[in-house]
Protein backbone atom coordinates (compact mmCIF):
# COMPACT_ATOMS: atom_id res chain seq x y z
CA UNK A 1 0.00 0.00 0.00
CA UNK A 2 1.40 3.41 -0.93
CA UNK A 3 1.62 6.39 1.42
CA UNK A 4 -1.15 8.09 -0.52
CA UNK A 5 -3.42 5.07 -0.05
CA UNK A 6 -2.78 5.12 3.69
CA UNK A 7 -3.49 8.84 3.85
CA UNK A 8 -6.77 8.46 1.98
CA UNK A 9 -7.84 5.74 4.38
CA UNK A 10 -7.29 8.06 7.33
CA UNK A 11 -8.69 11.26 5.86
CA UNK A 12 -11.40 12.95 7.92
CA UNK A 13 -12.97 16.19 6.71
CA UNK A 14 -9.96 17.04 4.59
CA UNK A 15 -7.49 16.55 7.45
CA UNK A 16 -5.16 13.60 7.79
CA UNK A 17 -3.61 12.18 10.91
CA UNK A 18 -0.68 9.89 10.18
CA UNK A 19 -0.30 6.90 12.49
CA UNK A 20 1.06 4.42 9.96
CA UNK A 21 4.08 4.46 7.72
CA UNK A 22 5.10 3.33 4.27
CA UNK A 23 7.25 0.28 5.06
CA UNK A 24 9.25 0.34 1.83
CA UNK A 25 10.19 4.00 2.31
CA UNK A 26 11.09 3.40 5.95
CA UNK A 27 13.39 0.54 4.96
CA UNK A 28 15.08 2.57 2.20
CA UNK A 29 15.64 5.64 4.37
CA UNK A 30 16.83 3.55 7.32
CA UNK A 31 19.45 1.85 5.12
CA UNK A 32 20.90 5.23 4.18
CA UNK A 33 20.98 6.38 7.80
CA UNK A 34 22.84 3.24 8.80
CA UNK A 35 25.52 4.28 6.31
CA UNK A 36 25.46 7.83 7.71
CA UNK A 37 26.12 6.54 11.22
CA UNK A 38 29.06 4.55 9.92
CA UNK A 39 30.49 7.59 8.11
CA UNK A 40 30.18 9.61 11.32
CA UNK A 41 32.44 7.10 13.05
CA UNK A 42 29.71 5.30 14.96
CA UNK A 43 28.88 1.62 15.20
CA UNK A 44 25.30 1.21 13.94
CA UNK A 45 25.20 -2.26 15.49
CA UNK A 46 25.77 -1.15 19.07
CA UNK A 47 22.78 -1.44 21.40
CA UNK A 48 21.82 2.23 21.51
CA UNK A 49 21.89 2.63 17.72
CA UNK A 50 20.47 -0.63 16.39
CA UNK A 51 16.98 0.82 15.92
CA UNK A 52 18.06 4.43 15.35
CA UNK A 53 17.96 4.34 11.50
CA UNK A 54 14.36 3.09 11.57
CA UNK A 55 13.37 5.64 14.22
CA UNK A 56 14.91 8.46 12.17
CA UNK A 57 13.16 7.23 9.02
CA UNK A 58 9.78 7.24 10.75
CA UNK A 59 10.43 10.64 12.27
CA UNK A 60 11.34 12.11 8.87
CA UNK A 61 8.25 10.61 7.24
CA UNK A 62 6.08 12.22 9.91
CA UNK A 63 7.92 15.56 9.86
CA UNK A 64 7.43 15.82 6.08
CA UNK A 65 3.91 14.38 5.77
CA UNK A 66 2.66 17.78 4.60
CA UNK A 67 3.60 16.76 1.05
CA UNK A 68 0.64 14.37 1.12
CA UNK A 69 -1.84 16.98 2.35
CA UNK A 70 -3.86 19.45 0.28
CA UNK A 71 -4.18 22.66 2.32
CA UNK A 72 -6.84 24.15 0.04
CA UNK A 73 -9.02 21.07 0.50
CA UNK A 74 -8.60 21.38 4.26
CA UNK A 75 -10.05 24.89 4.08
CA UNK A 76 -12.81 23.92 1.66
CA UNK A 77 -13.98 21.17 4.01
CA UNK A 78 -15.24 23.78 6.49
CA UNK A 79 -16.25 26.88 4.50
CA UNK A 80 -19.56 28.50 5.45
CA UNK A 81 -21.56 31.38 4.05
CA UNK A 82 -21.76 34.09 6.69
CA UNK A 83 -22.56 37.81 6.66
CA UNK A 84 -19.55 38.86 8.72
CA UNK A 85 -17.03 41.39 7.49
CA UNK A 86 -14.83 42.17 10.48
CA UNK A 87 -11.35 40.87 11.12
CA UNK A 88 -10.91 37.26 12.24
CA UNK A 89 -7.61 36.63 14.02
CA UNK A 90 -6.07 33.34 15.09
CA UNK A 91 -2.80 34.01 16.87
CA UNK A 92 -0.05 32.08 18.65
CA UNK A 93 -0.36 29.05 16.37
CA UNK A 94 2.53 26.72 17.14
CA UNK A 95 4.80 26.10 14.16
CA UNK A 96 7.30 23.26 13.75
CA UNK A 97 9.14 22.86 10.49
CA UNK A 98 12.44 21.72 8.96
CA UNK A 99 14.90 24.08 7.29
CA UNK A 100 15.58 22.79 3.78
CA UNK A 101 19.19 24.02 3.84
CA UNK A 102 20.45 21.96 6.80
CA UNK A 103 17.41 19.82 7.66
CA UNK A 104 17.40 21.21 11.19
CA UNK A 105 14.19 22.34 12.90
CA UNK A 106 12.83 25.83 13.13
CA UNK A 107 9.90 26.57 15.37
CA UNK A 108 7.81 29.40 16.74
CA UNK A 109 4.40 30.96 16.28
CA UNK A 110 2.19 32.13 13.44
CA UNK A 111 -0.42 34.88 13.69
CA UNK A 112 -3.06 34.89 10.97
CA UNK A 113 -6.01 37.13 10.15
CA UNK A 114 -8.50 37.48 7.34
CA UNK A 115 -11.48 39.70 6.60
CA UNK A 116 -14.39 37.59 5.28
CA UNK A 117 -16.03 38.36 1.99
CA UNK A 118 -19.18 36.25 2.25
CA UNK A 119 -17.53 33.13 3.64
CA UNK A 120 -15.85 32.15 6.90
CA UNK A 121 -13.86 29.02 7.66
CA UNK A 122 -13.87 26.71 10.68
CA UNK A 123 -11.24 28.08 13.05
CA UNK A 124 -9.42 24.76 13.50
CA UNK A 125 -8.68 24.66 9.77
CA UNK A 126 -6.31 27.61 9.96
CA UNK A 127 -3.81 25.88 12.29
CA UNK A 128 -4.21 22.75 10.18
CA UNK A 129 -3.14 24.46 6.97
CA UNK A 130 -0.18 25.92 8.86
CA UNK A 131 0.83 22.34 9.73
CA UNK A 132 0.19 21.15 6.18
CA UNK A 133 2.74 23.62 4.81
CA UNK A 134 5.12 23.48 7.77
CA UNK A 135 5.47 19.68 7.64
CA UNK A 136 7.67 19.94 4.56
CA UNK A 137 11.24 21.02 3.96
CA UNK A 138 10.86 24.78 4.13
CA UNK A 139 12.26 28.25 4.46
CA UNK A 140 10.32 30.61 6.69
CA UNK A 141 9.83 33.20 3.96
CA UNK A 142 8.16 30.73 1.58
CA UNK A 143 6.11 29.18 4.38
CA UNK A 144 4.69 32.60 5.26
CA UNK A 145 3.71 33.29 1.64
CA UNK A 146 2.20 29.84 1.08
CA UNK A 147 -0.13 30.20 4.06
CA UNK A 148 -1.19 33.67 2.90
CA UNK A 149 -1.80 32.59 -0.70
CA UNK A 150 -3.74 29.47 0.27
CA UNK A 151 -6.20 31.44 2.39
CA UNK A 152 -6.52 34.22 -0.20
CA UNK A 153 -7.02 31.92 -3.18
CA UNK A 154 -9.37 29.49 -1.45
CA UNK A 155 -11.51 31.72 0.75
CA UNK A 156 -11.30 34.89 -1.41
CA UNK A 157 -11.48 37.25 1.58
CA UNK A 158 -11.03 41.01 1.47
CA UNK A 159 -7.55 40.56 2.84
CA UNK A 160 -5.16 38.17 4.58
CA UNK A 161 -2.37 38.88 7.07
CA UNK A 162 0.30 36.44 8.23
CA UNK A 163 3.11 37.14 10.68
CA UNK A 164 5.52 34.40 11.71
CA UNK A 165 8.14 34.46 14.48
CA UNK A 166 10.57 31.54 14.61
CA UNK A 167 13.84 30.36 16.08
CA UNK A 168 16.13 28.42 13.73
CA UNK A 169 18.38 25.70 15.09
CA UNK A 170 20.64 26.09 12.05
CA UNK A 171 21.52 29.48 13.57
CA UNK A 172 21.66 28.52 17.24
CA UNK A 173 23.28 25.05 17.08
CA UNK A 174 25.76 25.74 14.28
CA UNK A 175 27.07 28.59 12.16
CA UNK A 176 26.82 31.91 14.04
CA UNK A 177 25.46 30.11 17.16
CA UNK A 178 23.15 32.93 18.22
CA UNK A 179 20.76 31.25 20.65
CA UNK A 180 18.36 34.13 21.26
CA UNK A 181 17.77 35.40 17.73
CA UNK A 182 14.22 35.33 16.35
CA UNK A 183 13.30 35.68 12.68
CA UNK A 184 10.06 37.52 11.86
CA UNK A 185 8.38 37.37 8.46
CA UNK A 186 5.12 38.88 7.26
CA UNK A 187 2.84 38.68 4.24
CA UNK A 188 -0.32 40.65 3.44
CA UNK A 189 -3.00 40.88 0.79
CA UNK A 190 -5.96 43.13 0.05
CA UNK A 191 -7.09 45.48 2.82
CA UNK A 192 -4.09 44.65 4.98
CA UNK A 193 -1.84 45.97 2.21
CA UNK A 194 -3.84 49.02 1.19
CA UNK A 195 -5.13 50.23 4.56
CA UNK A 196 -2.59 51.26 7.19
CA UNK A 197 -5.23 51.34 9.95
CA UNK A 198 -6.34 47.77 9.24
CA UNK A 199 -2.77 46.51 9.26
CA UNK A 200 -2.04 48.43 12.47
CA UNK A 201 -5.12 46.94 14.14
CA UNK A 202 -3.93 43.43 13.23
CA UNK A 203 -0.46 44.10 14.64
CA UNK A 204 -2.00 45.52 17.82
CA UNK A 205 -4.27 42.51 18.27
CA UNK A 206 -1.50 39.92 17.89
CA UNK A 207 0.65 41.67 20.50
CA UNK A 208 -2.18 42.38 22.97
CA UNK A 209 -2.70 40.22 26.04
CA UNK A 210 -6.13 39.00 27.16
CA UNK A 211 -5.01 38.92 30.81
Amino acid sequence: MSTKDVLKDESIDGYVKIDRYNDSKIEAIATHYKDVLTQLGEDPEREGLVKTPERVAKALQYLTHGYDLNPAEILKSAMFKEDYSQMVVVKDIEVYSMCEHHMLPFFGKAHIAYIPNGHIVGLSKIPRIVDAFARRLQVQERLTNEIRDCIQNTLNPMGVAVVMECKHLCMSMRGVQKQNSVTTTSAFTGTFLSNDKTRAEFLRLITASLD
